[in-house]
């Protein structure tokens, strides 16, 4: 490992000190009453890790736990179910899931950010990274940080030429998000823009590999539920994740924000939804300004996604995949020191009430 692997691996270590310290605080200064203080762990099963565990309990088909599970990729509840097979409850297996899977992609991240300013730049990805505002899904037992933990590699590994480790990293993903569809078309319009340097099919096959799982996820929702695209359908049925024409998404989502339709707390979310969006839209066009394709495919198609649904739903949890805006924002901020401090200045606040708002149990995204 390199000094910048063990810069990246200290800062991560170090923020989940101060989520994990956050989390210990919140359970007790955030509630009302005696009986509603929980064990630190519990303060872990919240949103979708209820369905998840519910997931690695019961299988697929039915509902379980209220909703359509098919909506969630089989990846992390495979790890949650194989890890209770050997006595650990559910949500510490997901929790050190996500404490080392998160620590495979600081380092992935920070070589990234290497590649385009040196050690300085590295460092600081990984930082504005976890310092996020959403950062709390990072830590919690839920699919970002395993997700990043197969995608930065597979890019790293695309950006050095490895196709065939691209291919075998991105397959992997696949099975945890959809967003993993996503980073497969990117990588291929990434192995494009190396043609220009080096004209030939090298790697080209290894592209494909990721619609080996999607096929088979597919093919075994068919057996379960009669249809190929049952995914698509639950998130539809449960979360209003139908096309929509944007500029509605958009009317959609500023009523729920500010036409005194939702309770205080969803109505900020919202409020952050349409910002987060607004923020992926000017990410992507700035990508292609810099004639980033390849990045600017994997931002765009998420933000494409989620523009097109009811309403803008779960926008900043995804601005943790972005990492072409973590980089970004690092090489400005070596440039430019007072850009991290004012980074930080609002980025950590809002992190900290981010992480109570989860943990005691109310929406944060």
């Amino acid at each position: 490992m390199t000094d910048l692997d063990l810069d990246a691996l200290a800062i991560w270590i170090l923020s989940r000190l101060s989520l994990w310290v956050v989390a210990a605080a919140a359970g007790w200064l955030l509630v009302s009453h005696g009986q509603d203080v929980i064990p630190w762990v519990e303060r872990w099963i919240r949103w979708d890790f209820v369905h998840y565990r519910g997931i690695a309990e019961f299988g697929y088909g039915g509902e379980p736990t209220g909703v359509p599970n098919e909506a969630f990729f089989p990846g992390l509840p495979v790890l949650l179910w194989a890890g209770h097979q050997v006595g650990v409850s559910h949500v510490v297996v997901g929790l050190v899931i996500s404490l080392v899977a998160g620590a495979v992609a600081a380092v992935a991240l920070g070589r990234l950010g290497a590649i385009e300013g040196g050690r300085e730049v590295g460092r600081l990805a990984v930082l504005v990274w976890v310092c996020a505002p959403p950062a709390v899904f990072l830590a919690a037992p839920y699919t970002e940080a395993l997700f990043l933990a197969c995608a930065l590699p597979a890019w790293l590994a695309a950006r050095r030429g490895h196709w065939l480790a691209a291919g075998v990293l991105a397959s992997l993903a696949c099975t945890v998000r959809v967003s993993g569809i996503f980073l497969a078309v990117a990588l291929g319009v990434h192995w494009l823009v190396t043609r220009r340097e080096e004209r030939s099919w090298s790697g080209f096959a290894w592209l494909f590999l990721p619609l080996a799982p999607l096929v088979a996820w597919m093919a075994y929702l068919r057996q379960v539920t009669g249809s190929w695209l049952a995914w698509l359908d639950a998130q539809a049925q449960e979360w209003n994740r139908e096309f929509t024409w944007p500029w509605d998404a958009w009317v959609n989502t500023w009523r729920a924000a500010f036409g005194g339709t939702q309770t205080p707390g969803f109505a900020w979310m919202f409020g952050v939804e349409l910002l987060a969006t607004v923020l992926g839209v000017v990410l992507t066009v700035a990508l292609l300004w810099w004639r980033r394709w390849g990045e600017a495919t994997w931002v765009g198609l998420q933000v494409a996604a989620f523009a097109t649904s009811y309403w803008f739903f779960s926008v900043p949890r995804a601005m943790l995949l972005w990492w072409p805006l973590w980089i970004a924002l690092a090489v400005v901020a070596a440039r430019r020191r007072y850009v991290l401090w004012l980074y930080l200045a609002v980025s950590v606040p809002l992190m900290v009430v981010w992480a109570a708002t989860f943990l005691t149990g109310r929406w944060a995204g």
